[in-house]
């Protein structure tokens, strides 16, 4: 390698570097800020846990969950941090923007909504997905005063029915909690 092929790399892993230290151009640099779940079904047993983080194109979700039964399942954010079973203090879906739900409505989707998570016949399932519309502690912040909180539902979501995806009952939720 020569002298002014290591300048170069030099140069662009400074380059690197000072981008993700400073962020994307146009945008934020995310908050430190990441929150936890705890997964819980309606007798109060836990049955997984999840992991918020900022990002740069919004709220990274990973998390477990295990005992759901197999196949498709709804998973929401709901607009209150309350888990009192049967969920429905949970609220309705995270929507700020007021909008239909479903990725399939024309009319737009509520911020809260994901793909569906498919449990496989193992029963435990590793889930990661980026939630695009939210954040934890700028616009459409998850952290406010009455706080978020992740649900999942007994079937799968259709991507259109107004105002839950035909997704059925709350089986799992759990309270999003700054950590």
């Amino acid at each position: 390698m020569s002298v002014s092929s290591i300048g170069i790399s030099i140069t662009t892993a400074l380059v690197v570097a000072a981008c993700t230290v400073a962020g994307v151009a146009g945008r934020p640099t995310p908050s430190a800020t990441t929150a936890t779940a705890v997964l819980r079904d309606p007798t109060g047993r836990q049955v997984g846990a999840a992991t918020l983080v900022d990002t740069y194109a919004g709220v990274l979700l990973t998390g477990t969950i295990s005992g759901i039964g197999v196949g498709a399942h709804g998973i929401h954010v709901h607009e209150t941090g309350k888990c009192e079973a049967p969920f429905a203090s949970a609220g309705g879906h995270y929507n700020p923007g007021k909008r239909r739900h479903g990725f399939k409505n024309p009319e737009g989707h509520h911020a809260g909504d994901m793909p569906n998570i498919d449990a496989p016949a193992t029963g435990e399932l590793k889930f990661e997905i980026r939630i695009s519309d939210v954040s934890l502690t700028a616009t459409n912040r998850l952290l406010d005063e009455d706080g978020a909180a992740l649900v999942i539902h007994g079937a799968g979501d259709d991507y259109s029915t107004d105002p839950s995806g035909n997704s059925g009952s709350r089986i799992v939720c759990g309270v999003i909690n700054a950590r």
